[in-house]
C-alpha cells in the first residue's frame, strides 16, 4: 500500500508561498455590497440635490389648517420661504444655489459623511479601499485619516451635537403638523413624518459618538447606574447602526416624496381625524 507524501514541491523552496496570479480567490459575490452602495448613495444624493435646488413643492398646507414641511427644507429660513413654513423666521438671502435650509443641511451632510459606517461604505465602494476583505486595495499606498481632506473625519463627534439639534427641529415640525386652525388632527402625512423622526432619532442615538458620550469615560459602571442603562440601550442600537443608516435614507426620501406629491396635487392627503 502506498501513500502520497506531503513533501514540498521541488519547484518551490520549502517555506515559500505559492504563486497565485488571481487577484482574489473569493468565489462569493463580494462585489455586490460595494455596487449597491454606489447606486444607493448616488441616487439619494442626486435626489436631494435636485429637490433642494429645484425649489418646488416642499411645503403643503390645506388652507389655514394642517401643514407639512419636508425635512430637506427644515428649518426654512430663506427670505423666499413660504411664511407659514418659516418657523425660525426668514433672514437668509435668496441666492440661486443656496438651499432654503442652508443652516442645517451642511451639518447633516457632515454628520453622515463622517459617520463610522458611511466611512466604511464609501471607502469600500467609491474609493475601493479596499472593496472587500481579502480583495486587493485599489490604491498602492495608505495614509489613513491623517491628511487633508480625511483629517476632517475627526469632526464627527462635534457634528453629532448638530445632528441632535436638527433632530429636535424635525421633532418640532412633526408636532406642529398635528395642529391647525381647527385644532388637533392627523392624516397619513403625519404618520410618515413621525415615522421618519423616530428613525432619525434611532440612527442618531446609535452613533458611536453617542455611545462614547454615554459611557466611554466611565471606569466603574456600578457607580453610574443611570448612565450604564443609557449606555446599554445605545449599545443595542449601535449594533443596528448600518441598518438604521440605510433605513433613514429611505424614510427621508419617502417623507420628501410624499409631501412633494400632495403639494403638487398628485393625490390628496388621507385624513384620519379632522
Amino acid at each position: 500500500m502506498t501513500t502520497t507524501s506531503a513533501r514540498p514541491s521541488a519547484a518551490r523552496p520549502q517555506g515559500a508561498r505559492a504563486t497565485i496570479s488571481a487577484k482574489t480567490l473569493r468565489t462569493d459575490r463580494w462585489w455586490f455590497e460595494p455596487a449597491y452602495t454606489v447606486v444607493g448613495l448616488s441616487a439619494w444624493l442626486l435626489w436631494g440635490l435636485i429637490h433642494t435646488l429645484v425649489i418646488k413643492n416642499y411645503y403643503f398646507a390645506e388652507g389655514p389648517g394642517y401643514h407639512y414641511l419636508t425635512p430637506f427644507f427644515s428649518p426654512c429660513v430663506s427670505v423666499a420661504c413660504e411664511p407659514q413654513a418659516a418657523e425660525l423666521g426668514r433672514w437668509l438671502p435668496d441666492w440661486p444655489i443656496l438651499p432654503y435650509a442652508a443652516i442645517s443641511l451642511p451639518f447633516l451632510l457632515l454628520f453622515r459623511l463622517t459617520c463610522y459606517y458611511y466611512r466604511r461604505a464609501y471607502y469600500r465602494s467609491f474609493w475601493l479601499s479596499p472593496p472587500a476583505c481579502a480583495v486587493p486595495d485599489g490604491h498602492k499606498t495608505y495614509t489613513g485619516e491623517t491628511r487633508f481632506p480625511l483629517v476632517f473625519q475627526n469632526l464627527h463627534r462635534y457634528a453629532f451635537y448638530a445632528a441632535v439639534l436638527i433632530s429636535l427641529l424635525n421633532t418640532y415640525d412633526a408636532v406642529v403638523s398635528f395642529h391647525g386652525t381647527d385644532g388637533f388632527g392627523f392624516g397619513l402625512g403625519n404618520v410618515v413624518i413621525v415615522a421618519n423622526v423616530v428613525m432619525l432619532w434611532a440612527y442618531t442615538a446609535s452613533c458611536h459618538s453617542c455611545r462614547h458620550i454615554m459611557g466611554g469615560r466611565l471606569k466603574h459602571f456600578s457607580q453610574h447606574p443611570v448612565r450604564y442603562r443609557a449606555w446599554s440601550f445605545v449599545s443595542k442600537l449601535n449594533t443596528r447602526h448600518k441598518e438604521l443608516a440605510w433605513i433613514t435614507l429611505g424614510t427621508l426620501t419617502l417623507t420628501d416624496v410624499y409631501i412633494l406629491a400632495v403639494s403638487a396635487g398628485w393625490f390628496p392627503d388621507l385624513r384620519f381625524f379632522n
